[in-house]
């Protein structure tokens, strides 16, 4: 075989030897990047920023992608960061109406290209969880919440003994990686999805005595 051969030749061998090696992981997480980007345009509210992963996406992500549960000093790291964006309510209040509470978890409006982004978003709360009794329709990828204040003994949600439950329940719907790095609930304070007077709404929902939800 002659060297113009050789060369010729080449160029075609690694070319099937590229064909033939699996693609490795930054390839694929590219890919699907990309195929992301193309796939989603921005329309009316629903723009690409959506799309930009933090730094606790990220992470998660690449536990997922690799099999394996996250590093415990790295889940530490991210529900450390996580707590730092809970805000707490700004008069010292938690709970709000309960009736409001159930409209905002009944719900799932909001944050797409239809809605108005003068319209109150919803909690879409029973799309994952039970919560009150009279309602027979509701999701089974979260826990059921009824009984959710009943259960942990708040009788009175201002009574000192009830601080920590009524603490925890606040930071839980405001970003709950602050509990568990790579929760699934949506982080709907740090997120904007709800403001501080509808989180106060569904607090109330959980935790209030008189709300259906501790009956």
């Amino acid at each position: 075989m002659n060297k113009k051969t050789i060369l010729a030749i080449l160029p075609l061998a690694a070319l099937l030897a590229a064909c033939s090696m699996p693609p490795s992981q930054a390839d694929v997480e590219k890919a699907t990047a990309d195929m992301m980007k193309n796939s989603f345009q921005a329309k009316g509210i629903a723009t690409l920023d959506r799309l930009e992963q933090d730094q606790a996406n990220a992470t998660c992500l690449q536990a997922d992608l690799s099999g394996k549960p996250l590093d415990e000093k790295l889940a530490k790291a991210v529900e450390e960061a996580s707590m730092k964006t809970i805000k707490w309510p700004s008069d010292g209040k938690f709970l709000g109406d309960w009736k409001e509470g159930e409209k905002i978890a009944q719900s799932g409006r909001g944050l797409t290209w239809t809605d108005d982004a003068k319209q109150a978003n919803g909690g879409n709360c029973y799309n994952c969880h039970q919560i009150s009794k009279e309602e027979i329709s509701f999701g089974t990828l979260g826990p059921s919440l009824y009984h959710y204040g009943k259960l942990r003994g708040v009788s009175d949600p201002n009574a000192a003994g009830s601080k920590a439950i009524v603490e925890y329940t606040w930071g839980k719907l405001y970003n709950a990686r602050a509990y568990n790095a790579c929760s699934q609930m949506p982080r709907v304070g740090h997120k904007g999805i709800l403001n501080e007077t509808q989180l106060k709404h569904v607090m109330a929902l959980l935790l209030d005595p008189n709300s259906p939800v501790n009956k």
